[in-house]
C-alpha cells in the first residue's frame, strides 16, 4: 500500500523516465539474451571455419617453406637438383611417338610395294574420240 501510494504522488515526467528505465533493462536483457545465443551459434560455426583456415595455412606455410629452402640453396650457390620424374617422363612419351611414327612409315612402306604389283592397261572406250597420236587407228 505504501508502495502504490508513492507511485501516485511521482510526477509524470518521474513516471515516463520510470517507465523507459524499465523498457530499457528489458531491451538490454533481451539484447544480452540475443547476443549470447549469436556468440553461441558463432563459436559453433567459427570451429569449421579455424579448421579450413588451418588447414589453408598448412598447405601455404608448406609452400612457403619449400620456397625459402630454395631461395637459400640459390643464395649458398647450389644448383637446383634435376626434375628425374619430368625428364624420364619425356623420353617415354618421345620412345611412344618414335615407335608410333615407325610403325605408321613400315605400314605405308608395305602398301608401296603391293602397288608395284599393279599393271595399268590403257582402255579406249567406244564413246571416245580417237587418239589422232595413236597409230592403230
Amino acid at each position: 500500500m505504501f508502495g502504490t501510494n508513492l507511485l501516485e504522488r511521482r510526477s509524470k515526467p518521474e513516471r515516463i523516465a520510470d517507465q523507459a528505465w524499465h523498457h530499457l533493462v528489458s531491451a538490454v536483457s533481451t539484447a544480452g539474451d540475443s547476443i549470447r545465443d549469436t556468440a553461441r551459434s558463432a563459436r559453433h560455426n567459427s570451429a569449421g571455419l579455424a579448421d579450413d583456415a588451418g588447414d589453408l595455412m598448412g598447405s601455404a606455410a608448406d609452400e612457403a617453406r619449400h620456397r625459402a629452402v630454395r631461395a637459400f640453396d640459390a643464395l649458398a650457390g647450389r644448383r637446383p637438383a634435376l626434375p628425374w620424374t619430368l625428364l624420364i617422363g619425356a623420353a617415354l612419351v618421345g620412345a611412344a611417338v618414335g615407335w608410333a611414327a615407325g610403325t605408321a612409315a613400315r605400314a605405308a612402306g608395305s602398301r608401296d610395294g603391293a602397288l608395284e604389283d599393279i599393271e595399268f592397261v590403257d582402255v579406249q572406250r567406244p564413246d571416245s574420240p580417237a587418239d589422232p597420236a595413236n597409230p592403230a587407228n
